[in-house]
């Protein structure tokens, strides 16, 4: 049956499980409903989980839109399995062939097989194709500039034509700017550096390298060179598209797994799947909900599927008739088939034409249509019916519309006289990750709009735990748009639990004696354990709530505000364990510590280095008693060397790690100037604090080691990060305000003192008047006409401002 525009159809819930079955009372955000749904497993002991996720199409690197769906992904994965226990089956596609990938593998081939023929850039015709790909680029995607322009007119050009859009306005005029304008953008930035390389060329081609030339112009060679030769390529060479999708399947992996993504339980790849590809499509044709065509394509007949009762189109309705969106699911080689029975009828199997690889069936050579490789990998792997299917917004329709009915046609029960038994619902609950935005427009490869995961990460523009943060804090159907203050509050976030974890740590690395009372339980304790049931109900029942996390992020940080309200020296060591070790259980959950230890509190990233403990401990110790003298009753030079002596004592027998010497310089340079100020007489105690705080601020600060002082307690030893830097900045910043506003004061208050030198009764006897009254108020001017009034009083308001700066400098003489 057709589905009401605009209106989803019936899903039917997962039977409950038995009363002795308990399962958490988890819901989700399902895709199929746009409600949230009680999760229940098909798993009759409500353990088990099945759950096929979109994994990516490997024909470029993978950037940070990716990111935003793996990473979310990977959250929920690990909250179902970690916090509500069950068994996950998670398995991932790799999708290594479909037209981006044909595309993309063939252009690459004849780029290289043109670079190999053409290295002398001198050879004409490498400027001759290079032009004529410059101008099909720009017929093709930047319609309203001229025919055939010149290189060396574009920049002039595209202002002209697209001035309003390359001022960040949309192109009609009205609301704002988007994916539209965005592409328009990219095909201008293209057109550009082509037109510098070729402009570049024409001038002195001897300038430009081969790299440097072709680099700057493939953008538009591409294409074009696939048009000319696409056709006449080897496609049963596979290697040809293979070396591509291995190159960028491995960079994915390692991309992933540097964001501390889990790795799938099991990973289906098109080109494992052929026959069973071929089979599936085989069984849907067999019942009744497909038909071949005669060049050997086959497609899915959505009106015979919902004359027989069934629904298309369950999770977007209202975009089934979205013909850019239809097109774009059935790819860019796909060529308009005059035998297909609707226009909405997509392909299982197409029929492979010139230049693209191709597979044995029973219609002919071919290949997967991108819609069936997931149902038939996922229902070979997981079965007739899933938990959970998961992907990227952008994918809901038509790509999972379309699996969802595939897949529902080859499980329906059909007889012999195509009677259909029941309705299948395929997939329990699907979610659906939210895009990541750039300036409005989704960060997508078409638009070239990206920063690669590895660009990322390498630049230090991202780390993998701040990446998982601002998801974290973003939630994950939500979309989420990269802002000054999103990333603000990340840091934030990240800079509290960093302090909590170091402060925390402290407490426990010392003796119950000095962290506080094991005998009773103070009223602080009490709070803290309050607190911390608080936490840990409120932190649940944000997780069932379809995995909250912006709201189990705040409730992590509201029990840290707790534990900082309360704590000190009344507070035990145990109160402080229970905390810092169920914080660290959700941020390991969370998936934020790489190098999680289930034995360790905190996470990596907050010890000093441990090469670096054997030298940062005894100066800190040494310090700390300078100045404890110093502040106190002060300290004698017999003093000095002895506390010099004591500190070289405790590390007699160290054996010297090479990464430990920047440290034990350090301290070796600080034990010979209190050596110093021991023999150059009564040391004072201004001379002994300026020496403590100096090697705080310069010698172990340009290591990447802080001290943080502390009343009544020992200094603590920890790492810079982010948020010291900042402050120091921020101190540097006011200091320099301060002297530069004193400077101002300065120099006006020497402006004024100049003009205090001349007096009042001389400042206006100049050429400019005649006469003047016996205080040296003109009275007529260089002509020997009378000072108007108006005039004379502005003059008067001058000499009285003179006459006090005079008297001012008169008297400070």
């Amino acid at each position: 049956m057709a589905t009401t525009v605009r209106q989803q159809p019936h899903w039917k819930p997962p039977s409950d499980p038995e009363p002795e079955i308990k399962i958490p009372p988890l819901k989700l955000w399902n895709s199929l409903t746009r409600t949230k749904s009680p999760f229940v497993p098909l798993d009759p002991q409500g353990k088990k989980v099945t759950w096929y996720a979109c994994g990516p199409t490997v024909y470029d690197d993978a950037h940070l839109g990716h990111a935003r769906n793996y990473i979310s992904t990977d959250i929920i994965r690990r909250i179902l399995r970690d916090y509500f226990k069950y068994d996950v089956k998670f398995v991932m596609n790799i999708t290594d062939v479909d037209d981006k990938i044909i595309v993309r593998g063939r252009q690459q081939h004849l780029l290289g097989e043109f670079i190999a023929s053409h290295e002398r850039l001198e050879d004409p015709e490498v400027l001759q194709i290079t032009k004529s790909a410059y101008n099909t680029y720009a017929r093709k995607n930047l319609s309203q500039l001229p025919e055939d322009l010149d290189p060396e007119q574009y920049s002039n050009e595209a202002e002209k034509a697209y001035g309003r859009v390359l001022a960040g306005e949309p192109i009609s005029g009205e609301g704002v700017p988007g994916d539209r304008e965005a592409k328009v953008k990219m095909h201008i930035k293209t057109m550009a550096t082509a037109s510098d390389a070729i402009n570049g060329m024409i001038r002195d081609s001897s300038s430009m390298t081969t790299v440097d030339f072709y680099g700057s112009t493939q953008d538009v060679l591409l294409p074009y060179l696939d048009s000319l030769y696409g056709t006449k390529i080897d496609a049963d060479d596979h290697s040809i598209f293979t070396r591509l999708t291995q190159k960028f399947e491995d960079r994915f992996m390692e991309d992933v797994r540097a964001l501390n993504c889990l790795d799938p339980d099991e990973v289906t790849r098109v080109t494992g799947y052929g026959p069973q590809i071929v089979s599936f499509v085989e069984k849907i044709v067999d019942n009744g909900f497909a038909y071949a065509t005669s060049d050997g394509s086959v497609y899915f007949d959505i009106k015979a599927f919902e004359a027989a009762g069934n629904h298309y189109a369950r999770l977007e309705p209202w975009n089934r008739n979205d013909l850019d969106l239809q097109a774009d699911g059935e790819g860019a080689l796909t060529k308009k088939n005059t035998e297909k029975r609707s226009d909405a009828d997509f392909a299982l199997w197409k029929s492979s034409k010139l230049g693209e690889p191709s597979w044995p069936s029973p219609w002919g050579k071919g290949r997967p249509g991108w819609h069936i490789e997931c149902s038939a990998m996922a229902s070979d792997k997981l079965g007739e019916q899933l938990d959970i299917h998961s992907g990227g917004i952008d994918l809901a329709f038509p790509h999972h519309d379309n699996e969802l009915a595939q897949s529902e046609a080859y499980w329906l029960n059909i007889s012999k006289d195509h009677a259909q038994s029941h309705q299948h619902q395929w997939v329990n609950y699907f979610l659906h990750m939210g895009h990541l935005s750039i300036q409005g427009s989704k960060m997508s490869k078409s638009l070239k709009n990206f920063t690669t995961i590895r660009e990322a990460l390498s630049r230090g523009d991202w780390t993998p735990r701040g990446l998982r943060i601002v998801f974290l804090l973003g939630g994950w159907k939500e979309g989420v748009e990269i802002t000054d203050d999103l990333v603000k509050a990340g840091s934030s976030w990240e800079d509290k639990v960093n302090n909590f974890f170091i402060r925390a740590k402290d407490v426990l690395s010392r003796s119950e004696t000095t962290a506080g009372s094991a005998t009773r339980a103070s009223k602080q304790d009490q709070g803290l354990h309050e607190g911390l049931a608080k936490a840990q109900s409120s932190l649940f029942d944000a997780l069932c709530d379809s995995f909250n996390t912006p709201s189990a992020m705040a409730t992590i940080s509201e029990l840290i505000t707790a534990y900082n309200t309360v704590s000190g020296p009344e507070l035990s060591r145990q109160s402080v364990k229970e905390v810092a070790s169920w914080i660290t259980s959700i941020i390991n959950i969370f998936g934020l510590d790489a190098s999680a230890n289930t034995d360790v509190i905190g996470w990596a990233g907050i010890d000093i280095p441990e090469a670096s403990k054997a030298h940062l401990y005894p100066l800190s110790k040494l310090r700390d008693e300078l100045r404890q003298r110093a502040r106190s009753h002060g300290v004698t030079a017999e003093e000095l060397l002895e506390l010099c002596e004591q500190s070289e004592a405790s590390g007699k027998g160290y054996v010297m790690d090479p990464a430990a010497a920047p440290y034990a310089q350090v301290l070796s340079e600080f034990r010979h100037k209190i050596r110093e100020l021991a023999t150059s007489g009564t040391p004072s105690s201004k001379d002994i604090l300026q020496l403590c705080d100096s090697v705080r601020d310069k010698d172990l600060w340009t290591l990447g080691i802080y001290l943080e002082d502390r009343e009544a307690q020992p200094a603590l030893v920890r790492r810079l990060n982010a948020e010291l830097i900042a402050a120091r900045d921020d101190k540097v910043e006011r200091e320099r305000q301060k002297q530069a506003a004193k400077d101002e004061r300065d120099r006006a208050a020497h402006e004024r003192a100049e003009k205090g030198k001349l007096s009042h009764l001389d400042m206006f006897r100049t050429n400019e008047y005649s006469a003047w009254d016996d205080e040296g108020l003109p009275l007529k001017d260089a002509q020997g006409e009378d000072i108007a009034k108006s005039k004379t009083k502005k003059l008067k308001k001058d000499w009285d401002r003179q006459r006090k700066l005079h008297e001012t400098w008169m008297g400070n003489r």
